[in-house]
């Protein structure tokens, strides 16, 4: 049985929250939900600009992810300084915005709880940064939710490990 309410909080954070970390985030909610976990684990997505702030996920995104049986939803929202009270883990998607996340983080206890989400991946892999599919084609968003797949499933791993899921 689940405990009564989420005990680890994750949000996956990109540049504007309309591609990589809404992936992220929906690959993470489907990961969760077939484990029976979604009462232990709260997930959310932002980005580190607010230029797509209110927006839904990218429409060849949400395709991308119709296609593999993953939901997007949600509006795109900027990471603030305060959600480093909320969340257990700040995933960023590249380390552009983990270097976003440390310049935004108030102390080291906000910067630990930073990191890239490829860090989870196995095996290792030979780029640590998950792609921005925004300026490219479709084939760009399934590469991404390749990769959210597998860095998630590492995560997820990592999380019941860690907290005794």
């Amino acid at each position: 049985m689940n405990p009564p309410g989420p005990h680890v909080r994750i949000c996956f954070v990109c540049l504007g929250n309309i591609c990589r970390s809404p992936t992220a985030e929906a690959v993470m909610r489907a990961l969760v939900g077939r484990s029976g976990l979604e009462r232990a684990i709260e997930i959310d997505s932002a980005g580190t600009g607010d230029w797509h702030a209110g927006e839904p996920p990218d429409e060849r995104a949400t395709a991308a992810g119709k296609r593999r049986g993953v939901s997007l939803g949600g509006e795109a929202r900027q990471f603030r300084k305060a959600d480093f009270d909320r969340f257990d883990y700040v995933v960023g998607m590249d380390t552009e915005n983990g270097r976003s996340l440390e310049k935004l983080a108030k102390d080291l206890s906000a910067r630990e709880k930073i990191s890239l989400l490829r860090r989870y991946e196995r095996p290792d892999p030979k780029n640590i940064d998950v792609p921005d599919p925004y300026y490219g084609g479709d084939a760009g968003f399934d590469e991404v939710i390749d990769i959210c797949e597998r860095g998630c499933a590492g995560l997820l791993a990592f999380i019941r490990e860690r907290h005794g899921l």
